[in-house]
């Protein structure tokens, strides 16, 4: 799917226009003349469509029109991953974010796409990071509890429409 992105002119005389990726963007802002014939040189970039998670990233980041290569070099380059740790590490732990400089990788959160806590602790149990448990114990374990236990370390969110913890 391709991404659309619209430039809104902070000139009340201009009028904005419709671009879909950097070279786009670059040939129509050198021709965006004003009511008096002025170059128009801000804009608001405004998501308008595209992918999902595409949408939540620039909600999350921001996207200002200094920006424009980068954010359509990132969004080719970041699987969807990559895009939630971004939303993540922007929105729920506070991380600072620019569009040059920042990775996902310097980000320290694990994703799990899983539907609950619960679901994540029973996976936990399952790969066996509480240790080898003998079949017969197997039904005593409160994967409840556990769940509860988790809350200190991890949480729920959803991002573009996908449960995560």
């Amino acid at each position: 799917m391709k991404t659309i992105l619209y430039a809104q002119p902070y000139d009340i005389e201009a009028i904005g226009f419709y671009f879909e990726n950097a070279e786009d963007y670059a040939a129509k802002a050198v021709a965006d003349l004003n009511g008096s014939g002025s170059l128009v040189e801000e804009y608001e970039i405004q998501f308008i469509d595209g992918e999902a998670i595409d949408a939540t990233l620039v909600k999350t980041a921001g996207l200002h029109q200094g920006d424009i290569l980068t954010f359509f070099e990132k969004i080719e380059k970041w699987d969807e991953t990559d895009k939630e740790i971004i939303v993540i590490a922007i929105g729920e732990c506070g991380y600072d974010f620019n569009w040059q400089n920042s990775e996902p990788g310097e980000f320290e959160i694990d994703i799990y796409e899983m539907q609950s806590l619960r679901d994540l602790a029973e996976h936990f149990v399952d790969e066996g990071l509480f240790g080898e448990i003998p079949e017969h114990l197997q039904c005593y374990i409160d994967l409840d509890a556990i769940a509860r236990d988790m809350r200190m370390d991890y949480s729920e969110i959803e991002v573009a429409a996908t449960r995560l913890t």
